[in-house]
């Protein structure tokens, strides 16, 4: 009897790993040719995760605490601890409080952090910490710097186009990284909080590169709004240089910054470009073949 039910238990087992491996196949069929990008509903702040067509995940910050740990399971298999890439763009409490914790529970290739310093942040010095761990179990950490180009495979890859010297010494948001994700003929533009003073810099190193019919290599399906709707951020310059189809709003309900700012709204409305809300529709995801970006 006993050794009976010892077999009916190896068989469930086996038949369980079955099914998982089945359902594994094609979850990952299903996401054959698709770029996924996520808008993560984490409060007032940023954190963005994607997952390229060929598997490889970039977390683009995380937040101010351990919400980002709560949108990541809803986006990442429940067996998945590793990603390929996390990005703290600038180290403000809304951007970076959270990726200690992402640094704890996930095994992570590469840390790219923008080489602005905020001194008197702990969650600066957090995540300095946890990246250093990171560093010694294997990973890499590398200070963010214009011309740095990430490969995530299968003509994915991600763009730093600012900051393109070292900037330890401005005022954090200044010293935002700016970067551009592109698939194919498609592109995303994460801005993290760069005012409108960076924007126009920007516009003025890559918005007369003819890649595109207008725009520049600055056009973009998607842009996410700078610092989350505010009016330092979002200039009509660079927006119409960027020109997306969709904007984002990543921010909390009721902030105490008044965030997004009716400017701001005006001028995507002007542009008739429509908005999207992390306070209002929670996690807001976008997918892309390549040739369009659809909301999924």
């Amino acid at each position: 009897m006993r050794r009976s039910v010892q077999v009916q238990g190896f068989v469930i087992l086996i038949l369980f790993l079955l099914v998982l491996g089945i359902w594994y196949a094609a979850w990952c069929e299903d996401r054959r040719g698709m770029l996924t990008v996520s808008f993560l509903d984490v409060g007032q702040g940023d954190a963005i995760f994607i997952e390229a067509p060929s598997g490889r995940q970039v977390l683009i910050d995380g937040g101010k605490g351990r919400a980002v740990l709560r949108e990541l399971s809803r986006v990442m298999p429940w067996y998945d601890r590793s990603m390929d890439v996390l990005v703290g763009t600038h180290p403000d409490q809304d951007h970076i409080g959270g990726l200690s914790d992402v640094l704890a529970r996930y095994r992570v290739g590469l840390v790219l952090l923008s080489s602005v310093k905020d001194e008197e942040g702990t969650d600066a010095r957090a995540l300095d910490v946890a990246a250093e761990a990171e560093e010694k179990s294997g990973g890499r950490r590398l200070i963010a710097q214009r011309g740095q180009v990430i490969d995530l495979g299968d003509s994915t890859y991600l763009e730093i186009l600012f900051p393109d010297r070292d900037v330890p010494n401005v005022e954090t948001n200044t010293g935002s990284i700016v970067a551009r994700l592109v698939y194919k003929k498609t592109a995303f533009m994460l801005t993290g909080d760069a005012p409108k003073a960076i924007e126009q810099y920007v516009v003025q190193l890559d918005g007369s590169t003819s890649l595109t019919t207008s725009g520049g290599h600055l056009k973009s399906n998607v842009l996410k709004a700078g610092h989350h709707g505010s009016k330092t951020s979002s200039s009509e310059f660079f927006v119409g240089f960027v020109s997306p189809e969709y904007a984002v709003f990543s921010r909390g309900c009721d902030n105490s910054y008044g965030h997004p700012h009716q400017e701001v709204i005006d001028l995507f409305n002007r542009f008739e470009i429509p908005t999207l809300d992390t306070c209002k529709e929670g996690t807001v995801t976008f997918v892309s073949d390549g040739s369009n970006v659809k909301r999924r």
